[in-house]
């Protein structure tokens, strides 16, 4: 039975997809009005599988944030005929994207019956993030997702996951043992098999239409859920 939980942010608690979606349109309204409507689903899987991982380079601390940002909106706009984003057009653009995104967070509709019943178990929980602790903590607060605090983002050592220390310093936070401890996130990779490479119980947040293309299961010794319903009964809870 597992003494802690640790949650990814993004697309786990916050419906960070459906928040890029509207960010996305409102980019597609502003900037690319010659692109059909019925286009904005592909253009979110284009900003969503970021095939060139600036994310990712962003995570390992190769990349700033704005930077990566900026090569990736540079890239959609390329990709569906819109004018260049370079550092001059930069601003005006994030401006229409950050503004929607952020209006946008919303919480997923399990989140707090999980949360409630891991509590009543005596289940410790927090979050350990690859984007920025004052970032996710404006997130949570706008997503009305209250006691679970944000304990690691990619500021706190200047890289995210899938390092193992990453991991770790969030048990530490949590005054939990990594063995006791599970780690559930949408990503199979970075999320749940990292975590349980690095000693904790992985679980593969698998939502239905969140997934990323490429996106495979992972190996043996990881649980997989479609939903937050199901979490206490795979860490045995009930």
């Amino acid at each position: 039975m597992v003494e802690a939980v640790l949650f990814d942010v993004d697309d786990t608690l916050v419906d960070t997809r459906a928040a890029f979606a509207d960010a996305v349109g409102a980019v597609r309204r502003t900037f690319l009005p010659q692109v059909p409507a019925e286009r904005e689903p592909e253009m979110l899987a284009v900003w969503r599988d970021d095939v060139h991982g600036h994310y990712r380079a962003y995570t390992r601390g190769e990349l700033g944030f704005d930077e990566q940002r900026r090569l990736r909106a540079d890239e959609l706009h390329v990709a569906f005929g819109g004018p260049r984003v370079d550092e001059a057009a930069y601003p005006g653009w994030l401006a229409v994207f950050w503004g929607e995104f952020e209006r946008s967070w919303r919480a997923h509709d399990d989140v707090a019956p999980a949360l409630e019943a891991l509590r009543a178990a005596g289940v410790r929980v927090g979050c350990v993030t690859n984007a920025r602790v004052e970032l996710q903590e404006s997130k949570l607060a706008a997503a009305r997702i209250e006691g679970v605090p944000v304990l690691v983002g990619v500021d706190t050592f200047g890289f995210g996951k899938p390092r193992a220390e990453v991991f770790h310093e969030g048990c530490r936070r949590l005054a939990s043992d990594p063995a006791r401890t599970a780690y559930v996130g949408d990503e199979p990779d970075v999320d749940a098999r990292a975590a349980a490479d690095a000693g904790l119980v992985g679980v593969w947040l698998d939502r239905p239409g969140v997934r990323r293309s490429g996106e495979r299961a992972p190996t043996a010794g990881i649980h997989r859920i479609a939903g937050l319903g199901a979490l206490p009964g795979v860490l045995g809870l009930v």
